[in-house]
């Protein structure tokens, strides 16, 4: 808390100093100048002990609290941590990837300081600034580092604030491989999906991986083609990569102010995705009405294209879509939606992740479980399915039935080796 304050105070004295033109390497110096300024002058109080590491610390402290977040960010650049829920100012709780959960020192001295950092981090972190108020008691926040922020107040006792971290951000099929995700026979399969241009659905639920997946799918892109990425908050972070993408275009959902005016919604970015002359499309999460535009865009001229929905396994995946297009105000009949889906989606890939328990300790394991082939509908309303992968004795997939394209992925250099047997 000592720490806290002297920040408090060091920044203050800053205000006037640093404004919106001002460099991160200039506010760096102004920083530097100004704590020692601070430890001239508590020189000789007796309230701390002036050392160069305490000024190394509060230079470090103070430029977090304005180009970062503050006593989290070191959290954030621990790449163990997978999660960080704040229930209030002094309440922080951190899980780790292998699996374990501690509570961490408070934040921030009090409720009312924590939504004030909050409504910074709202205003400066993100691409586009975001209110958080009483008025906008909700923000979810894409964080340069590519994790995802969420923070609520008033509808909760208390403010609370939630991130989730991607620790894998540059990631392609292989490391997935490396980490357990699928294997090297389900890599090559995908890599000849992706190649041929299949459009594929990812599911999976709460922390199962499915923007990781996207972004391993997507580096197997060829590097020259046209992308187009659209989602709420920016996760997928493809546009940061330009070793593997050269020509990119991030979309991010922009919310309407107070008075509700300026609001694009993912449904009309997916719309403009085509117009921007889009080789493929990426939506990170299909959560309501950009599910048909996201459809009719696989369907008429984005082929190759990804996406993600929350699903508990690959065959709810049409359940939840007929949901996901009910919540989002859209009437089209069962019938007409699932035509759409049988004839725009190639491939829905399913993950899961699991926690338990290995000598004592807790772990954490993410896979592939599920592979359907999708095709238009048959002898019901719901599209036909072939099931090309299927969980194995311990949940993973291991191939079952050839897909009806498999004569597209032989010909662009898949070899059916892989998949257990020659093709007929």
């Amino acid at each position: 808390m000592v720490l806290r304050t002297a920040v408090r105070d060091i920044n203050q004295a800053l205000d006037d100093q640093i404004t919106a033109e001002t460099t991160p390497e200039q506010a760096r110096d102004l920083i530097e100048a100004q704590v020692r300024t601070w430890i001239s002058d508590q020189a000789g109080t007796g309230r701390y002990t002036l050392t160069a590491e305490l000024e190394s610390r509060l230079v470090y402290a103070v430029y977090n609290e304005r180009f970062g977040l503050g006593s989290l960010q070191p959290l954030l650049e621990d790449p163990q941590i997978e999660t960080i829920d704040v229930n209030g100012a002094d309440q922080v709780w951190i899980n780790y990837a292998d699996g374990r959960k501690e509570l961490a020192e408070p934040v921030a001295d009090s409720d009312t300081q924590l939504v004030e950092l909050i409504r910074r981090w709202g205003a400066y972190q993100g691409q586009t600034a975001r209110d958080f108020s009483p008025a906008k008691p909700r923000l979810r926040l894409a964080l340069p580092d590519g994790s995802r922020l969420t923070a609520m107040m008033t509808v909760t006792p208390r403010p609370v604030l939630s991130i989730r971290r991607h620790r894998m951000l540059d990631v392609d099929l292989d490391q997935l491989v490396e980490a357990g995700t699928l294997d090297i026979g389900l890599r090559e399969f995908l890599r000849a999906c992706v190649a041929a241009r299949k459009d594929i659905v990812i599911t999976g639920g709460m922390s199962a991986g499915k923007t990781t997946f996207a972004r391993a799918l997507a580096a197997d892109f060829p590097p020259e083609e046209r992308i187009v990425t659209v989602e709420n908050e920016h996760e997928l972070f493809l546009h940061t990569l330009p070793h593997r993408h050269a020509d990119i275009v991030a979309l991010e959902a922009r919310e309407p102010n107070a008075e509700g005016i300026g609001g694009i919604s993912v449904s009309d970015l997916v719309t403009d995705a085509l117009r921007l002359n889009a080789k493929r499309i990426i939506v990170g999460e299909v959560l309501g009405p950009e599910l048909v535009p996201m459809l009719v865009a696989m369907n008429t001229g984005g082929e190759g294209s990804l996406c993600t929905i929350h699903a508990d396994s690959a065959r709810e995946v049409f359940a939840r879509m007929l949901i996901l297009a009910s919540s989002g105000g859209l009437t089209y009949p069962p019938g007409t939606l699932y035509r759409l889906a049988g004839m725009a989606v190639d491939f829905v890939v399913h993950l899961r992740h699991e926690t338990f328990h290995h000598q004592g300790r807790p772990a954490n394991v993410r896979y592939v479980s599920e592979v359907l082939e999708v095709l238009p509908p048959a002898d019901t309303e719901e599209p036909a399915t072939t099931p090309v992968y299927v969980p194995g004795p311990d949940g993973r997939a291991v191939p079952h039935t050839l897909p009806q394209c498999a004569a597209d992925l032989e010909a662009i250099g898949f070899d059916p080796s892989y998949f257990g047997w020659e093709y007929q």
